[in-house]
């Protein structure tokens, strides 16, 4: 019983790292508009689809922001009424992207984001400790491109993805009358980015991308046990409590088409669809060196079902120029879980949202300054999950903010 519930917690862990969080912050222009992507003013497009960047107006162009991120999440058992709340920090999600003509058909970029991640502090108090009490994800997408217009009115584009993560995760033991630690922060991984850009007339940009999946590689993540020396033995520990793990972890593949009308030349109309791959992670598999944690013919190697589905999302949004400096951008999205209620994970809190985003655009000659924020409402969900030994109601709050810079050299 005490090993089924120590591998239980240890590969929820690695799964919450494959999942973790998809952050659409890769520009603070798009955060404002929903995060719709069919824009092209400046280099942030660089991530959405590296074919838009043949269409930004200048030779060279910069883009780079933040955000601040704002999440609780409260958990009640409907047995004893007993709520716990998260205690996480500001999450600070951080993007930079390039773009340059080296000739008028042939455009390179450059984008680097962090379209994964989390801080997540749940305590060593709540109902299921064993599963989280805290969690720290962290990922970095490392992507060069090139442009080519097909057109004058259209264009494809290709990207490279190099990844790198790190995971910092803390769960209690309390069977072992202790707590586990695991630890990578040498995790990594390839895809591809594919898009092409179309603008048929003056006011109609339509974009079409696909990322590919990225499977980031853990090939020496340590898991430390807090536990009795007394117990080593049994559990096929070293003398210092420790064994090295190897894992797969996959990051989803993502389709995109999105369109940018422009009504007037100061207002416009935008809306996405995307299509998430979350159906990967039909199970996940955590291959110790020497840790007999396993109930299978190899008590090293621990493989879990996910039941993870495909999901979608709908976002609409709307920019208007009151004068050649001010631009003021509304927007609204609906993202779906990934997962039912019977498979909810406390350490991937995950929920259907509606999301309302708000922003606005300062020009000032080639400079730009963009501000945005948004607010997500969050569907509460009642869960009961044999898996983790979880009954109960959860509900979620979120805020973001974020702050662009952009420089267009013409």
């Amino acid at each position: 019983m005490k090993r089924f519930l120590i591998s239980a917690a240890l590969l929820s862990g690695v799964m919450a790292y494959a999942g973790g969080f998809r952050l659409s912050l890769q520009g603070v222009k798009q955060l404002a508009m929903a995060h719709t992507s069919a824009h092209t003013e400046d280099a942030s497009v660089a991530f959405f689809n590296p074919a838009g960047i043949s269409f930004i107006p200048s030779k060279l162009s910069v883009a780079a922001g933040g955000f601040g991120v704002k999440t609780k999440v409260t958990y009640q058992n409907t047995s004893t009424l007993q709520s716990f709340d998260t205690d996480n920090p500001i999450g600070t999600p951080i993007y930079a992207a390039v773009a340059y003509k080296v000739t008028s058909d042939v455009s390179l970029g450059f984008s680097f984001s962090t379209p994964y991640g989390s801080h997540l502090v749940w305590g060593d108090q709540w109902d299921a400790r064993e599963v989280v009490e805290e969690l720290e994800l962290k990922s970095f997408f490392f992507m060069p491109m090139v442009s080519v217009k097909l057109a004058d009115w259209a264009s494809v584009g290709a990207s490279y993805i190099y990844a790198k993560g790190s995971l910092n995760w803390d769960r209690g033991a309390t069977l072992l009358n202790g707590s586990i630690n695991l630890q990578d922060d040498k995790a990594s991984g390839h895809g591809f980015g594919l898009g092409f850009y179309f603008r048929p007339d003056q006011n109609l940009d339509v974009s079409v991308a696909y990322r590919s999946p990225v499977d980031m590689k853990a090939e020496n993540g340590v898991a430390t046990f807090n536990i009795s020396q007394a117990l080593y033995g049994g559990l096929g520990l070293g003398a210092d409590g420790r064994d090295n793990f190897k894992a797969s972890l996959p990051l989803v593949d993502e389709y995109t088409i999105g369109a940018t009308y422009r009504v007037t030349p100061q207002w416009s109309l935008s809306a996405d669809f995307n299509y998430y791959g979350w159906e990967r992670y039909s199970n996940l598999t955590l291959d110790f060196a020497n840790a007999k944690l396993g109930a299978g013919a190899d008590p090293t190697v621990i493989s879990v079902p996910k039941n993870f589905h495909n999901t979608k999302s709908y976002r609409v949004g709307t920019q208007y120029w009151f004068s050649d400096m001010l631009a003021g951008r509304l927007g609204y999205y609906y993202d779906e879980s990934p997962y039912n209620d019977d498979q909810f994970s406390p350490e991937t809190p995950s929920f259907n949202a509606n999301v309302i985003t708000a922003g606005i655009g300062l020009k000032f000659g080639q400079f730009g300054v963009d501000l945005g924020g948004s607010y997500n409402f969050f569907k509460s969900r009642q869960v009961t999950n044999p898996y983790y030994d979880i009954t109960g109601q959860i509900k979620s709050r979120a805020y973001t903010f974020g702050l662009g810079l952009s420089y267009n050299a013409f």
